[in-house]
């Protein structure tokens, strides 16, 4: 018989998260395919588990997916785990999940720790929809480019973050959503220094320039949606053709940001742009 293929969550900072069914798998299994070898060792060997690893990380997970197979095809089990929370969410490890599929094995889920559900539950803003933008693009343009396209989405949007980035990212959304959009900052999620705050955007952006949230670890950042924003993109898109060469192109933007409920400056932007 064929082996299953576990997608095991590990603990986002404090190990005590690790639930006794992912310890229980992660000692049973045959093989760990682990995005860090070195980081996922240090886990293992806190709990006294021995289980042979493979690295399956971003540059090799094509290659090993392959590997992975062979080894659930023989009769073998694996687990699959990243350096913190779920895989796959924002992770390496779809194209091995995928394969298992392909190949008619078996996939089951060890569920557990993740940050996007862990900022979600803490942040103070609306759960019932959400969606989960992962991390933005380094370059400023690029990043500018896709909050904008964010600019209507009612839903409440969820967002990775770097300590080197986030600043920039703030004055982006800012720019994009406006100073006063609510939104959430969490920093070090379950580890000694964790730190969680609701506030405006601009506030937000007071808080990190003075120190009052620290510039250390990993961030999420959970933004509110757009109020009343109850039109499509596409929607808002034939509403400035409409109008546009009938009024002053500012002028344009202020009704279209009047009816479709999106920011007046994302509106002019691509005004200009169609």
């Amino acid at each position: 018989m064929s082996g299953t293929l576990y997608v095991v969550a590990t603990p986002i900072g404090n190990l005590e998260d690790l639930s006794p069914r992912a310890r229980q798998t992660l000692a049973a299994v045959d093989l760990i395919a682990a995005e860090d070898t070195r980081h996922t060792g240090r886990l293992l060997s806190h709990f006294g588990v021995k289980t042979r690893l493979l690295a399956l990380h971003d540059h090799n997970e094509a290659d090993r997916a392959d590997t992975v197979i062979e080894a659930l095809r023989s009769g073998q089990s694996v687990a699959l785990v990243s350096d913190a929370g779920t895989p796959l969410i924002s992770d390496p490890g779809y194209r091995v999940v995928q394969a298992a599929h392909d190949a008619g094995l078996t996939v089951s889920p060890v569920p557990g720790p993740s940050a996007l559900a862990a900022a979600l539950s803490v942040a103070g803003l609306p759960t019932d929809r959400f969606c989960f933008e992962g991390f933005l693009p380094s370059k400023q343009k690029a990043r500018r480019d896709r909050l904008a396209g964010l600019a209507g989405e009612p839903r409440t949007m969820l967002f990775y973050e770097s300590v080197h980035r986030v600043g920039d990212c703030i004055d982006d959304m800012i720019e994009t959503f406006g100073e006063d959009r609510l939104a959430s900052i969490s920093r070090e999620l379950s580890k000694l220094h964790e730190q969680v705050r609701l506030a405006t955007l601009g506030q937000l952006r007071e808080q990190l320039a003075a120190g009052d949230i620290t510039a250390k670890g990993e961030f999420v950042i959970v933004v509110a949606g757009a109020v009343g924003a109850g039109q499509s993109s596409l929607e808002a898109d034939e509403l400035l053709k409409e109008l546009a060469g009938k009024l002053p192109d500012k002028e344009v933007a202020r009704i279209a940001a009047n009816v479709t409920g999106e920011k007046r400056n994302a509106l002019y932007k691509r005004l200009l742009d169609l």
